[in-house]
C-alpha cells in the first residue's frame, strides 16, 4: 500500500519511519529544502511526558489578563480579522474548567508516556543520537503559591504512575547545581526524573536518513495547492510540481493543516501559537543547566543541548507570519540570566521563532477522517517533539488496521463533534 505523508517536520518524518517499518511504500512532501526546518527547528528541546499539560485550565483566564499586561509575561494576543482565531480562543476558554483540564491532561499524559517509551525503543533499535540526555525536568517555582497549586497535577501523575519528586529549594539545587548562583529567589520545584531532552532538529535530520534507507521517498521544495477528493476519498494531491497519488494520505502539516482541510469540509480547531527561542553557547559548564528547568513564572524552558543552552517560551496568538520581535526575546534572556547568570554567553546567542499547532483542549488530533483514506496526525502544540514517536506509532497502527497499544479513540477529530 502506498502512503503519502504531507509534512516533513518531526511528526511527519517519524510517522514515515514507522510506516516504512510496517511495510508501507511511503512518500513525504514538504515545501522546505530539508526535514525539520519549521516548528521542529529550534524548539525548547524537552521530551517531557510528565509535564504534558493543556494550556487551558482553571484560573487561566484571570492569569491571561495579568500575563498580557506584563511586558515579560508569557502570553501575547494580537487580534486579527480571522474567524478561526476567535473560534479557537472561545473553545480554549470553554476548556478552562477543572473537569475539562483533568480529562485533557490525562489524554495528553497517556500519549506522551507511550511516546517516551517508543523513543527509547527506537534509540535501542537504530542507535540514533541527537544531543540526548535522560536527566529529568525540574519545574521551578519562584512563589509559594505556585508550589501550593500543584495538587491536581500530582494526582494525575500518580494516576498514571509517573515518577515525581516535590523538592524544596535545597533539593532543586541538588538536582540542578547551577541554580546555586541564581540571582532570584525560588521556593521549590516539581521534578520529573524520567523526562528527557534532545535536539529535535538533529533527531529529525538523522531519522530522515534512516527512513530513506528503508525506502521512504522525500520530495522537498514542493508546495501543496489542493487535496483533490472524488467519491468520498482523496484521489490525489496537486502541487506546484505536479500531482501525487497514493492509496492512503496522512496530514502532518502542523499549523497549516486546517488551511488545506477546510476546503474539504473538514474543520479542525488547530491554530498557530507562535513560540520563540534563543540558543546560547555554554560559557561555564558548572553554572549551566544539566537538563531542563521550567521557569514557572515566565513559562520558559531552559534546556541543555550538548554545548548549548536552548531557552524557549512565549505564546503569541495572532497570525501565520514568523517575525523576530525583540520584546519577545526579553523574557527568554531574563529567565536565563535570573537562574543561570554565568551559564551561557548571551552575546553570541541566536534568536528563532516558529508556529506551534495548538488545539483548544490540548491533545493532538490523531486518526481517521470522514474521507476513508485520509488520516490526521497534527495539533501537537508545544509537545510535537514529546509526542512524535507515540503519535506516529498510533496512526501507523490505525492505517494498518491494527488496534493501537494505547487508547486512541478520544484523540480523533470526533471529540469535537
Amino acid at each position: 500500500m502506498k502512503v503519502l505523508v504531507m509534512g516533513a517536520g518531526v511528526v511527519g518524518v517519524t510517522t514515515s519511519y514507522y510506516l516504512a517499518k510496517a511495510g508501507f511504500d511511503v512518500t513525504v512532501l514538504d515545501r522546505q529544502p530539508g526535514p525539520g526546518l519549521e516548528t521542529s527547528f529550534a524548539n525548547a528541546g524537552e521530551v517531557s511526558p510528565g509535564y504534558a499539560s493543556p494550556w487551558a485550565g482553571p484560573g487561566v483566564p484571570a492569569k491571561a489578563v495579568r500575563w498580557i499586561l506584563d511586558q515579560y509575561g508569557p502570553l501575547v494576543v494580537r487580534p486579527q480579522l480571522d474567524p478561526a482565531m476567535w473560534r479557537w480562543l472561545i473553545q480554549t476558554l470553554r476548556n478552562c474548567t477543572a473537569a475539562r483540564y483533568a480529562i485533557n491532561k490525562s489524554r495528553m499524559v497517556r500519549v506522551a508516556e507511550y511516546s517516551r517509551d517508543c523513543l527509547r525503543a527506537l534509540r535501542a533499535d537504530i542507535g540514533i543520537t541527537y544531543d540526548d540526555r535522560s536527566q529529568g525536568t525540574l519545574q521551578l517555582f519562584r512563589k509559594q503559591s505556585q508550589l501550593d497549586a500543584i495538587g491536581g497535577d500530582v494526582e494525575i501523575l500518580r494516576q498514571y504512575n509517573v515518577p515525581f519528586e516535590v523538592l524544596d529549594r535545597d533539593g532543586c539545587v541538588r538536582a540542578e547545581p547551577g541554580l546555586a548562583a541564581a540571582r532570584v529567589s525560588f521556593v521549590g520545584g516539581l521534578r520529573l526524573p524520567d523526562d528527557e531532552t534532545g535536539d529535535c532538529h538533529l533527531f529529525t535530520q538523522r531519522l530522515e536518513k534512516v527512513a530513506a534507507d528503508l525506502g521512504v521517498r522525500f520530495v522537498y521544495g514542493v508546495t501543496i495547492k489542493t487535496i483533490d477528493v472524488a467519491g468520498g476519498h482523496v484521489a490525489q494531491v496537486t502541487t506546484d510540481k505536479g500531482v501525487f497519488s497514493a492509496d492512503t494520505y496522512l496530514m502532518a502539516l502542523g499549523s497549516f493543516s486546517p488551511l488545506l482541510l477546510r476546503p474539504l469540509g473538514i474543520d479542525i480547531p488547530v491554530y498557530p501559537v507562535k513560540g520563540y527561542s534563543i540558543t546560547v553557547p555554554i560559557a561555564d559548564e558548572a553554572a549551566s543547566p544539566q537538563s531542563t528547568v521550567m521557569d514557572e513564572s515566565y513559562k520558559v524552558a531552559i534546556t541543555r543541548l550538548g554545548d548549548r543552552i536552548r531557552v524557549g517560551g512565549t505564546a503569541e496568538v495572532g497570525d501565520y507570519k514568523v517575525r523576530l520581535r525583540s520584546d519577545r526575546r526579553a523574557p527568554l534572556d531574563r529567565s536565563l540570566t535570573d537562574l543561570f547568570p554565568r551559564g551561557g554567553d548571551i552575546a553570541r546567542s541566536t534568536f528563532w521563532s516558529g508556529l506551534r499547532p495548538m488545539t483548544p483542549d490540548g491533545p493532538p488530533i490523531i486518526g481517521p477522517t470522514r474521507l476513508n483514506n485520509l488520516h490526521l496526525n497534527t495539533g501537537h502544540g508545544t509537545l510535537g517533539w514529546t509526542m512524535a514517536c507515540g503519535a506516529a506509532r498510533i496512526v501507523t497502527d490505525q492505517i494498518a488496521g491494527l488496534k493501537p497499544e494505547v487508547a486512541a479513540e478520544e484523540l480523533s477529530i470526533r471529540r469535537y463533534q
